[in-house]
């Protein structure tokens, strides 16, 4: 472990270096290599997907875990919208000038090695690859045992892409010893890694939590809610909330809890509930009252993150109510509110605590594409040193330079 993340460290340093145009051209050039050899990454992917099913792998792994021709196409051309995004190495984020003369600037600089420790999303090693690299990082990968097949096929082809154009394969290095014991060691990698970030589930969260003494930003769950105020446009917020649980319930952007207030729960629930379809709520007392249908909610059910067609339920009887429930059950993830009042959307924006607040439109919008990043590395829900969908200029710090004329100091 220790000799891959050197390599990934010496790597990071030729990076930090290469111009621009290296950089897009190394991603093009992968993008093509992942298109040419989709056959051999979809053969390793179906070796995977069948060990998984022969598993008992649920539907939504498999789902997270299956590739296909359109998919691979989409990862090119994830590679492609990185390589014309602006560069922020080198970007001057500003500067001053002190009386004594000295001129102080604030420049982006590339993290180093930034890891990644993700489960069964194959996309996640092209993703991350491209990011890191036109940030000027080396991306040190270490994917699930269940997708190791296709992570293989998929560091390989963009390994030579990179190659091909003079940068060093070790741009991508790619852990495939899945034990836990080469996590562990993974995640305490202090002499290479830079910045962890987790791609997963809770149980991996928590075992970075548990185990991990490098630097790291946690991708965090999504328990996600849509707030349905009293001056809300009705037939938006029915669009927006089965958008929001339906269009892709496996996901930490879907919505998970349905607040409505009380002046307009008689008229929308029930609509909510037949447009719903196939979607199992748990409510509060409130919320059962006006739909029979609604099941009984647990009280753990409100802070869990449930990926699947599943939602909770609750009615409040004010604006206030709405914020205190969201921000005792939420992640810090992303929350919205449906309303046309200008004062009740300013309020909710202040006061709840999440990475993102929507208004007036669906949770799913929280999204590295959808905010014009060209593709994400995660969507941080803590505060330091990125927060929500993290882009190239998150995988940046700064560096201080400092001009002089023969300055010192009394």
């Amino acid at each position: 472990m220790l000799q891959l993340g050197q390599r990934a460290k010496a790597a990071a340093r030729q990076l930090a270096l290469a111009s621009t145009g290296a950089k897009d051209e190394a991603l093009r050039t992968a993008a093509d290599l992942l298109v040419r050899k989709a056959p051999e990454i979809l053969a390793a992917n179906e070796i995977d997907v069948e060990r998984s099913q022969d598993g008992g792998a649920s539907a939504t792994v498999i789902d997270r875990l299956r590739l296909n021709a359109a998919k691979i196409e989409a990862m090119a051309a994830g590679l492609i919208k990185v390589a014309a995004l602006p560069d922020p190495v080198g970007e001057l984020v500003d500067g001053w000038t002190r009386p004594n003369g000295l001129r102080i600037e604030r420049v982006r600089v590339p993290l180093g090695v930034v890891a990644i420790v993700y489960e069964n999303r194959p996309n996640v090693t092209s993703d991350a690859a491209g990011l890191c690299l036109k940030s000027g990082n080396a991306a040190f990968l270490r994917g699930s045992s269940g997708a190791i097949e296709s992570n293989k096929a998929i560091a390989a082809a963009l390994r030579e892409g990179i190659a091909k154009t003079g940068l060093p394969e070790d741009a991508v290095v790619l852990v495939e010893d899945t034990s836990h014991e080469s996590a562990v060691e993974f995640m305490q990698l202090r002499e290479c890694i830079d910045c962890l970030i987790p791609r997963g589930g809770p149980s991996l969260i928590k075992a970075v939590l548990e185990h991990a003494t490098v630097p790291y930003v946690i991708d965090g769950d999504g328990n996600c809610h849509v707030y349905v105020d009293e001056a809300a446009d009705l037939d938006m917020a029915l669009a927006i909330v089965v958008n929001a649980k339906t269009q892709r319930p496996s996901v930490c952007n879907a919505a998970e809890s349905l607040v409505v207030h009380e002046s307009v729960a008689a008229r929308f629930l029930p609509r909510a509930v037949d447009a719903l379809t196939g979607v199992e709520l748990v409510g509060d007392a409130r919320s059962r009252a006006i739909a029979s249908s609604i099941g009984p909610a647990d009280p753990l059910d409100y802070g869990t993150e449930f990926l699947d067609l599943k939602m909770s339920v609750a009615v409040v009887s004010s604006l206030t109510g709405a914020i205190e429930h969201v921000n005792r059950h939420g992640t810090g993830h992303t929350e919205a509110i449906v309303t046309g009042d200008l004062e009740a959307a300013e309020r909710f924006t202040q006061e709840v605590d999440a990475a993102v607040v929507v208004v007036n439109a669906s949770t799913r919008f929280t999204d590295g594409e959808e905010f014009g990043f060209g593709a994400e590395i995660g969507i941080s829900t803590q505060k330091l040193h990125a927060r929500g969908p993290m882009g190239l200029r998150e995988l940046t710090t700064v560096k201080y330079v400092i001009h002089g004329e023969g300055q010192v100091r009394q």
